[in-house]
């Protein structure tokens, strides 16, 4: 399915030096905004306390949050789940405070909070020993699916291929992180989950445009490398457009209406996204080609193909 088609090949070889080298240097800016600023990791990930609440009717968030700003909790965070008559409150580590007494503490402060009255349904403590492994999982997580998507681009096409698509992906992982350290925004287990997204989504674009790389070097003989790689690029724009456009309508719907508990989630993945489809055709292609892809290397494999069936 197409929107259109482009006739003449946009020739985004020619500029691949200088998209690259905007690329590096916003790579080494993200790098250290995370070497000096770091990420601001959640309660999941530092340790502290879930409260879960429960009301009779629909109450508004933006009292309850005052109210632990006002007795010692500033970066309380406050959202729905579930209902509009449920509530989690996250509440960080304090040094010298007794984890038993949060939860009195808790109670203290919701009822000064007017409206209905609130339920205290279920109170977690999280300690660092836990967020420190859930750290440790997460960063064991993206390292396998890592090397999964190499294994898998190595053996579906070549490993110059595979090189490519884990540069350009780690790039957009880079940037994603580099935009939560800058910005101090929360990075939670939900934010965890959207990187990791990322990594499948962004590879799935660069399988295609290899995939048309691969095709055209067998059909299309009058054609050198940049030329190969321009016309496979300019091939895929339509069908690039139709899943990614659909994508980011969706993720920005929970951007917008999704409230607090989405927001993030659907920050990183519209960030990802976006560096998703840039890296696919302006990191990943070039580096194809600089690595030195060829017609050759698809030739060979096609006669060993047919003396294998001989």
């Amino acid at each position: 399915m197409e929107f259109f088609r482009i006739k003449k090949d946009i020739p985004f070889m020619r500029y691949a030096l200088v998209f690259n080298v905007i690329s590096f240097a916003t790579f080494i800016a993200a790098v250290l905004f995370l070497a000096f600023r770091g990420l601001h990791l959640s309660v999941e990930f530092t340790g502290g306390t879930l409260v879960e609440v429960g009301y009779a009717e629909a109450v508004q968030l933006e009292p309850i949050r005052q109210a632990f700003a006002a007795d010692g909790y500033p970066d309380a965070q406050v959202q729905n789940f579930g209902s509009a008559r449920d509530v989690l409150i996250r509440l960080p580590n304090r040094e010298g405070t007794d984890a038993s007494l949060v939860t009195e503490r808790v109670r203290a402060t919701l009822q000064k909070v007017e409206g209905p009255q609130a339920e205290v349904r279920r109170v977690e403590f999280v300690g660092p020993q836990v967020g420190k492994e859930l750290a440790n999982d997460g960063a064991m997580a993206l390292l396998l699916v890592i090397i999964g998507i190499v294994l898998y681009l190595a053996l579906r096409f070549e490993w110059r291929f595979a090189v490519s698509a884990i540069i350009a992906n780690l790039h957009d992982i880079t940037i994603i992180l580099g935009f939560f350290a800058f910005f101090q925004w929360e990075f939670s287990l939900p934010v965890l989950a959207a990187v990791l997204a990322v990594l499948g989504y962004s590879v799935n674009e660069s399988v295609v445009v290899f995939d048309r790389v691969r095709e055209t070097f067998r059909k299309r003989r009058d054609m050198n490398t940049p030329e190969v790689i321009n016309h496979a690029i300019t091939s895929t724009i339509s069908r690039t457009i139709i899943t990614h456009g659909s994508t980011q309508v969706m993720v920005l719907s929970m951007l917008i209406f999704g409230g607090e508990t989405l927001y993030y989630f659907s920050l990183a993945l519209t960030i990802g996204i976006c560096f998703g489809i840039y890296s696919s055709v302006l990191v990943a292609s070039p580096l194809v080609m600089w690595l030195g892809v060829s017609r050759e290397q698809f030739a060979r494999a096609k006669t060993k193909k047919q003396e294998a069936v001989v």
